[in-house]
């Protein structure tokens, strides 16, 4: 009786192992499908290997939108902070992001040489960048402007860029922060002009016409007293995101031995975080500093 039960089961196993190995054939047959064909058109768009990989992103459209939302000019510190906010949640979420840098309505983030992240699929890096940051736009506003609702989502548009070596790459930062002097001065003066001597845009924007800089410093310090060289940090060099080592305090409960009610203590812990710093990068003191940016095993 035992000896037919087990012939059974045996048959009734193998019979299910034939239908299994059928239907799993079945399926990978349906998987490639005459449709998939269409997977031809895709294009390659893998980045070159151990090379730097810089995903910059710019604001679409955002004189329309500081206008709609009343930015503060020629700065506004929530915009900014805002800005570095986002940028601080895309550096949390990608891991591989060594150092960014932002001023203004661009942030520029750069993925280690050796990363291997989506295949290096420039695609891919820009795309979840972008969404990223977007998304965390929308999402912290509130933190940042709890007056001003926002009137309608933003957009950002980005690209990627591939750098061989640490030398293009300090140069192509270099480039950006040379970028927010020149324009940050340049705004500094304008609104000056249109602000406090009730000049009109478009004559604030002739009397600026085939200025240098030294012109426009005197400007401000010869017709407002402002001193170029003491304006924030932040906005003449703008702001530079790297990975740094902070201690957390927080308060837990903790229960002792004997004791029937929990003890609040302050406890600290130590985690890696991307820190904000308004420096200069162009010269060589905070490569020297921070040389574990460059380091390719870092």
């Amino acid at each position: 009786m035992w000896v037919s039960c087990n012939v059974k089961v045996r048959d009734c196993l193998a019979s299910t192992s034939v239908t299994l190995k059928r239907r799993l054939k079945l399926g990978v047959t349906m998987a490639k499908s005459k449709f998939e064909y269409v997977r031809d058109f895709e294009t390659d768009d893998t980045c070159l290997p151990h090379c730097w990989v810089v995903v910059r992103l710019d604001g679409r459209n955002f004189h329309r939108f500081s206008e709609k939302h009343s930015f503060a000019k020629p700065n506004d510190i929530r915009a900014l902070h805002l800005m570095t906010k986002c940028a601080q949640t895309v550096m949390e979420e990608l891991e591989d992001i060594v150092i960014a840098y932002g001023q203004s309505d661009e942030y520029s983030f750069v993925f280690k040489r050796k990363s291997n992240w989506f295949k290096r699929r420039a695609s891919k890096f820009m795309t979840h960048v972008a969404s990223q940051f977007a998304s965390s736009y929308v999402f912290y506003w509130r933190d940042y402007f709890e007056d001003q609702p926002l009137l309608y989502p933003p957009g950002f548009d980005g690209r990627v860029v591939v750098y061989p070596n640490n030398q293009t790459l300090k140069d192509y930062l270099s480039w950006r922060q040379a970028d927010c002097h020149i324009n940050n001065l340049y705004n500094t003066v304008f609104w000056a002009l249109v602000q406090q001597s009730g000049l009109t845009p478009a004559q604030a924007q002739g009397r600026l016409q085939g200025t240098l800089a030294a012109d426009k410093n005197e400007i401000l310090y010869s017709e407002f007293n402002i001193n170029y060289n003491n304006e924030p940090l932040l906005y003449r060099k703008g702001t530079v995101l790297i990975w740094q080592k902070v201690d957390e305090v927080t308060t837990k409960e903790v229960k002792l031995p004997a004791e029937m009610e929990g003890k609040k203590m302050a406890v600290t812990r130590t985690r890696t975080k991307p820190v904000p710093l308004h420096c200069d990068i162009i010269g060589d003191a905070f490569w020297k500093e921070h040389s574990e940016i460059l380091d390719e095993d870092s």
